[in-house]
C-alpha cells in the first residue's frame, strides 16, 4: 500500500481550519511568523509554502526577511521582539541559516511556548521525559501518517536510519512513546541492512539517494521514506530505493506525496495548539 501523504496532509489541513474558526470564535486569532534570513532558493520555497498552508487553514502568516549579512544580534532582537508580541502565537526561524549565523543560539532564544518547530532545547526535553509540549513537525507527521494507515505501533519493532535533531532523535522518541521497541541507526551502524530487516516499521532520514534497498527490508514492513535528494535530473528522491522496496514492502511513502506534506500540516496543528494555550 502506497501512503499517500499529501491526501492524508490535506485532510489535516481541513482539521486545522475548523479549529483555526474554534478558536477564532473564542476570540483567539492565530498566527505565525517566519523570520527568513537571505534568498536561498529552497528555503524561498518552502516559507511561501508555509505561509499560503497558513492563509489556506485560517491562520495569520508574517514572513520577516533579513538580508543575508545579517548579525546575530539583529537576528536576536528580531527573535526577543517577536517573542514579546502577544498577537504573535507561534515563532519559526527557517534553517538552514547563513554559515555565519548560530542557529543554536537563534532556536533556544525561542520562547518555548511559540517554538512551533518543536526545535528548543526545552521542548525536546519534554518530550525526552513523555510530557506535553511541542512537537517537531516532521516525526509528528510520522506518526500520524502510521496511525492514519492503520498500522499497529505498539509492540512493533522500529528502527529509525538517522539520529538527527530534527528527525531522527524525536522520531525514536515518539515511536518509543508509542510503545514500539526502538532502535537507531545511523553512519557507524555496522552492517545496517541486518539491523533494518528487522524493522515492522522503518523511518529512514539519512540524507542519502536510495540508501536502503530490497534487500534490507522485512516483507510487509512499514517503510517511511524521510529523505528528500535532488537527483542530477532535477528530481526529487528520497533514501528509500522506492521501486524496489516497495515490492516488498507492506506500506511504504513516496517522494514525494509522502512525509513532506505532512511536515507543514503539523506547523499548522503546532501554531493552532501554541495559540489556544496562550490564549492569543
Amino acid at each position: 500500500m502506497i501512503i499517500d501523504g499529501k491526501a492524508i496532509a490535506a485532510a489535516i489541513r481541513e482539521e486545522a481550519k475548523a479549529k483555526a474558526e474554534s478558536l477564532k470564535a473564542r476570540g483567539i486569532i492565530p498566527s505565525l511568523s517566519v523570520i527568513l534570513v537571505g534568498d536561498d532558493p529552497a528555503s524561498q520555497i518552502y516559507v511561501r509554502n508555509k505561509g499560503r498552508a497558513c492563509d489556506s487553514a485560517g491562520i495569520v502568516s508574517n514572513i520577516i526577511r533579513m538580508p543575508a549579512d545579517t548579525s546575530q544580534r539583529a537576528l536576536m532582537e528580531q527573535i526577543t521582539a517577536l517573542n514579546g508580541d502577544a498577537t504573535v502565537s507561534g515563532i519559526l526561524v527557517q534553517l538552514p541559516l547563513p554559515a555565519h549565523l548560530d542557529e543554536a543560539m537563534a532556536l533556544e532564544l525561542i520562547d518555548p511556548r511559540k517554538d512551533v518547530d518543536g526545535l528548543h532545547p526545552m521542548n525536546a526535553g519534554y518530550m525526552a521525559l513523555g510530557m506535553p509540549g511541542i512537537v517537531s513537525c516532521t516525526p509528528k507527521g510520522c506518526i500520524e501518517l502510521l496511525k492514519r494507515s492503520g498500522i499497529k505501533i505498539a509492540g512493533a519493532n522500529a528502527v529509525v536510519v538517522g539520529r538527527s535533531n530534527i528527525v531522527g532523535k524525536p522520531m525514536a522518541m515518539l515511536l518509543l512513546k508509542e510503545h514500539a521497541t526502538m532502535t537507531i541507526c545511523h553512519s557507524r551502524t555496522a552492517d545496517l541492512g541486518q539491523i533494518t530487516r528487522q524493522a515492522d516499521i522503518l523511518v529512514v532520514a539519512a540524507g542519502r539517494q536510495a540508501l536502503i534497498t530490497e534487500g534490507m527490508v522485512k516483507p510487509g514492513a512499514a517503510v517511511l521514506d524521510v529523505g528528500t535528494n535532488r537527483g542530477q535530473d532535477g528530481k526529487l528522491r528520497g533514501d528509500v530505493d522506492f521501486e524496489g522496496v516497495s515490492r516488498v514492502a507492506g506500506w511504504i511513502t513516496p517522494v514525494p506525496r509522502g512525509v513532506g506534506p505532512m511536515t507543514i500540516a503539523m506547523l499548522l496543528m503546532n501554531t493552532l495548539e501554541a495559540a489556544g494555550s496562550q490564549g492569543v
